[in-house]
């Protein structure tokens, strides 16, 4: 059995990832943020905080460009949001959402598109209590 040389498989190659995320406690209010995963010369940070028996998700993307980004937000592995946001001129956008907080440890992950395909990704679990 001959292998084919010159290709890499896809496997070999290892991904990027996210620097872990940093914990804190307000008070009775657990908080955690994350840096997100960005192409070219877009940055993201996510935030999650509890609050009352809901989470609250502030996403903020900082890009050169404007346009109208594509945002996903899954909650437990479920898509919870869907909404199209418009990127200011040298600024980027910020998005805030509220989410169930469920019994446990809640895992949270946000993907969001540009209009040219590039995209960002952040994702944290925020502790059960």
């Amino acid at each position: 059995m001959r292998a084919a040389r010159g290709r890499a498989s896809v496997g070999a190659c290892p991904r990027p990832r996210a620097p872990p995320p940093a914990w804190g406690d307000e008070g009775d209010r657990a908080e955690v943020r994350a840096a997100g995963i960005c192409g070219r010369a877009s940055s993201a940070r996510l935030r999650l905080r509890a609050d009352d028996g809901r989470i609250r998700v502030d996403l903020s993307v900082r890009t050169p460009k404007t346009g109208t980004w594509r945002v996903t937000i899954l909650h437990e592995r479920r898509i919870a949001r869907r909404v199209r946001v418009r990127a200011r001129a040298g600024g980027g956008f910020e998005l805030r959402a509220l989410l169930p907080d469920f019994v446990g440890p809640d895992a949270v992950r946000v993907r969001a598109v540009a209009p040219r395909g590039e995209s960002c990704s952040a994702g944290a679990v925020l502790p059960g209590s």
